[in-house]
């Protein structure tokens, strides 16, 4: 019997309904571990239609497709090292998750899921069948166990496979980044090696799909638990691992461990990664946004020149006669430190016009909201409108405190097809400036240094739509507000946790009903990538009509 068994892995990054683009990927991996003299190549849960593919796989013109792909790839993969992939698989009247091993131009052998996720973005029990338990797949002399994602989150599975005969398990996920979920899947996986006293080798795949960023950081341990192999985070790379027969059974051969990044810089990462695949998957070249000179704007700037690169990014200033100096000057020195185009485009004579159009119907009224509202409904018609000349996707700029609570302007500032910090609170808005500002990494595509300045994350935080506005003569601030959202929107809480917390009862339900009553909007904004498990969109679905309140 052999001592050795190489697996190739592919942490790499599909898209979403691309199946020959994302079979191109696979066949390349194939190759390079044929050339590597691999005795499996291994890539991610659902790889050839990317993930999370959602109501697409239920369609069935889609799965005869992905069938006719898999049949090509597994003839294509004939004389070579077996090919293990994930796909929907529709059997009968029956639609699996499934992962497939192609070997000798066919489909040797097949393993179904069987614990389906129905939480936070996962909803596959309304889309596949449960798979039943099974057992391992032989690979020459060896067998190999391979709960699908989910199903390694539950002893189950793995203990029916070692139960059955399986001497490791490759374990493929598409598991989605939210802020500290590694320790979490690392937890997770120790206690199946424990339990079942085998190897686990735990695959993900990377990259951007619509809200949901897959972090990769694929890794292996060995029984107890110890880890012998954790690859980068968010990197697309294929690389082998090896395998090595002793007294006690398969053991993996240990070599040097990426570390995952910290959570700040994880953070900024997945924002970068999602903004860059966003583009790229959808057919963008260029952005543009609107520069006001507040954190916000500045932020995304940055983000945006860090994903696509200064060139791509163009940045508008539209200013109002309630524009300070102060943020005319701020704006200017984020587009010149970034190196980004930097339009100047007064609304004044816009505004004017729109006025005397409504004069006859608004006379006798006092000036407000409404009023307020027209500049900045103003500035997204004429971002919309050069975002249609010239085919640059428009960026939103709210962050998760004013997504939530409603302060935005709807077909205003919440124009624009992509948001990049849409589950980032306004206080870790700032922090996150600073740790740019100190920090440059190879994955950015803008320059180091200081690139929002000081005077920005200082200044009192304001829409400018009217004379000495704050948004604190709206809001409570800004670290109150957060903690209250934390606990009523992240944690699902009431309104006695936030007294418990210590804030003002009437307060915290002034809160819950912005909440409540902003849902409208959350429905018809832009997308943005998942930074916690409470992001709105798949997280967190409410109705948009809501007349509860609670009571206590």
């Amino acid at each position: 019997m052999a001592d050795r068994f190489r697996i190739t892995l592919g942490q790499l990054n599909p898209t979403v309904g691309d199946l020959a683009g994302n079979a191109a990927l696979a066949l390349e991996a194939w190759q390079a571990g044929k050339d590597a003299g691999a005795d499996l190549v291994a890539l991610p849960e659902m790889f050839i239609t990317g993930y999370n593919a959602q109501d697409l796989v239920m369609k069935r013109a889609f799965q005869l497709d992905v069938m006719t792909h898999i049949e090509k790839l597994a003839a294509d993969c004939a004389d070579g090292p077996p090919l293990a992939i994930g796909a929907p698989w529709a059997e009968g009247t029956e639609l699996f998750n499934a992962y497939l091993i192609l070997k000798n131009g066919k489909i040797a052998s097949r393993m179904l899921k069987h614990n389906l996720p129905n939480e936070t973005v996962f909803d596959e029990v309304r889309i596949f069948d449960s798979g039943p338990l099974g057992g391992p797949y032989a690979i020459g002399n060896t067998r190999i166990g391979s709960p699908i994602c989910e199903d390694a989150w539950h002893p189950d599975v793995s203990e029916t496979l070692e139960e059955t005969g399986a001497e490791f398990l490759l374990v493929p996920n598409g598991s989605p980044y939210y802020r500290n979920k590694m320790d979490t899947r690392m937890n997770m996986m120790v206690a199946r090696v424990i339990e079942t006293g085998l190897p686990l080798i735990y695959l993900n795949m990377v990259g951007g799909q619509d809200d949901q960023i897959f972090d990769g950081a694929s890794f292996a341990l060995n029984p107890g638990g110890k880890l012998a192999m954790q690859l980068p985070a968010f990197d697309a790379i294929t690389t082998n691992v090896d395998l090595e027969r002793t007294a006690e059974g398969w053991r993996v051969i240990e070599q040097p461990l990426a570390s995952f990044p910290e959570p700040y810089e994880a953070d900024y990462r997945v924002m970068v990664q999602g903004l860059r695949d966003y583009m790229r998957k959808t057919g963008f070249k260029k952005v543009l946004l609107g520069l006001s000179g507040g954190i916000d704007s500045a932020i995304v700037a940055t983000i945006a020149a860090d994903a696509i690169g200064p060139e791509n990014v163009r940045c508008v200033m539209l200013p109002s006669e309630y524009t300070s100096q102060a943020s005319l000057d701020d704006a200017e020195a984020v587009a010149n430190a970034l190196d980004c185009r930097y339009d100047y485009v007064p609304i004044s004579e816009g505004r004017a016009a729109i006025t005397n159009t409504l004069a006859p119907l608004f006379a006798g009224t006092d000036e407000g909201l409404t009023e307020e509202n027209i500049q900045s409904r103003l500035r997204g018609l004429l971002l919309m409108a050069l975002s249609n000349k010239f085919g640059e996707m428009l960026l939103t700029t709210g962050n998760k405190s004013e997504v939530a609570v409603g302060y935005a302007t709807i077909y205003g500032d919440m124009s624009g097809g992509y948001n990049p910090i849409k589950d980032m609170y306004k206080t870790r808005v700032f922090e996150t400036c600073r740790w740019r500002n100190a920090n440059h990494r190879d994955w950015m595509r803008g320059p180091a240094g200081t690139m929002i300045p000081e005077t920005i994350i200082t200044k009192p935080p304001t829409a400018e739509l009217r004379d000495d506005q704050k948004d604190s003569d709206s809001l409570p601030d800004y670290p109150d507000l957060d903690a209250m959202l934390n606990i009523l929107v992240d944690q699902d809480g009431s309104i006695e946790d936030c007294v418990a917390a210590g804030f003002d009862r009437a307060t915290a339900k002034k809160v819950e009903h912005l909440i409540y009553i902003s849902e409208y909007k959350r429905f018809q904004s832009a997308p943005g990538p998942r930074l916690t498990k409470g992001a709105f969109w798949l997280d967190r679905r409410y109705p948009i009509v809501n007349r509860w309140r609670d009571p206590s």
